[in-house]
């Protein structure tokens, strides 16, 4: 599966409360969610992106409290990846969960800027920097994780396995 979108640039320690506000954790509409995307740390972001963006950012994206919102937010928006130095780990599997790729790169976050657009292979862990020339290499999703991913995230993943099981006897 690959991706490709114009980037987003934000620093270390991105945490889920300026991802989205917990002025709006009683909000469980992903479209609604959106609307208020990043808008504390910044304000014109749903003004900027595009379905299709991405996020690039530096070390502990997603800290913070453990809520699902913020990658949910942020998929909402039309952010169809976030390339970070680190993650923290509650985040990381939220995204996963939802179905947000997220990828560890540090030299990719080091070398890429607001505005260059990236071209992302989650199968091969490649990330290709267009604007710049610059290729990239982040570990790879295992086959299971891609076929998370590639269903929306969890949820569909287990409607679909289930929906393919039906009326199959499970013998123990």
């Amino acid at each position: 599966m690959k991706l490709r979108g114009k980037v987003h640039n934000y620093g270390d320690d991105v945490n889920t409360d300026v991802i989205i506000p917990a002025r709006y954790l009683n909000v469980y509409d992903p479209a609604e969610l959106a609307q208020h995307a990043m808008e504390d740390l910044d304000p014109d972001f749903l003004k900027k992106v595009k379905p299709g963006d991405i996020i690039v950012a530096g070390a502990n994206f997603g800290c913070g409290s453990s809520r699902e919102h913020a990658p949910l937010a942020i998929k909402a928006a039309g952010i169809s990846c976030v390339v970070a130095k680190s993650f923290a780990r509650i985040f990381y599997r939220n995204a996963i969960d939802i179905g947000l790729p997220i990828l560890e790169c540090e030299e990719a976050v080091d070398k890429t800027r607001a505005g260059d657009t990236l071209e992302v292979d989650l199968s091969t862990g490649e990330i290709k920097n267009i604007t710049r020339g610059l290729t990239f290499e982040a570990k790879p999703y295992p086959n299971f994780m891609l076929e998370l991913i590639n269903a929306g995230g969890l949820i569909e993943y287990t409607k679909r396995k289930l929906a393919a099981n039906r009326g199959i006897k499970v013998r123990r």
